[in-house]
């Protein structure tokens, strides 16, 4: 085998499209290994581009994306929630129904919503279903609902946390180590 050991994934492939007598020799192997790292090195370089063209996997990528859909840069907060904004902004466009409401809302938790119509009261209810308690990013939210839903409809919001009939089969020791706020968003079983 080579003398030099190829640690690059390019090189240890250029290797195998060279005739076996290259096997031996600590030029070569110095030339593969030098050439595969750098190969590795524009490989990667491709990926991380590409990725910035799919906003579930942008990072350096979200500063373009929210200046091409207008929206104000938001790069202080992480990116999971820079992500469901402009998501929300990609679903956010037609006619607005109870689909596209509940289809933007479930781009910020990313979990299931229920959207309730009262024709009567002129509005809506969002209602969390999987998610306990408020959402972290809830303004971001509320903001892209009062942006697609019609100006003369109220809408209202609802939180889901732990009753207490979940936590009536609980312990002092199944709960003693977190804090009352954990408590009220965390499942019981």
């Amino acid at each position: 085998m080579i003398s030099i050991p190829l640690t690059s994934d390019s090189g240890r492939a250029m290797l195998s499209y060279l005739p076996r007598y290259y096997e031996t020799s600590r030029v070569m192997g110095s030339i593969l290994q030098a050439q595969g790292t750098e190969m590795d090195k524009f490989h990667q370089a491709l990926d991380e581009t590409l990725d910035q063209f799919y906003v579930n996997t942008a990072t350096w990528g979200l500063d373009t994306w929210e200046k091409e859909l207008g929206l104000s840069s938001y790069a202080g907060k992480p990116d999971d929630q820079r992500r469901s904004r402009i998501i929300s902004r990609l679903r956010g466009v037609g006619t607005t129904t109870v689909s596209l409401i509940k289809n933007v809302a479930e781009s910020y938790v990313y979990s299931a919503v229920e959207v309730t119509v009262s024709p009567a009261q002129y509005g809506f209810t969002v209602k969390f279903v999987d998610t306990r308690g408020v959402p972290p990013n809830l303004e971001d939210l509320q903001a892209a609902v009062e942006e697609i839903k019609p100006a003369h409809l109220t809408v209202m919001y609802q939180f889901t946390y732990t009753t207490w009939g979940e936590v009536r089969n609980t312990t002092w020791a199944m709960v003693k180590t977190g804090t009352w706020g954990e408590l009220k968003t965390r499942q019981f079983i």
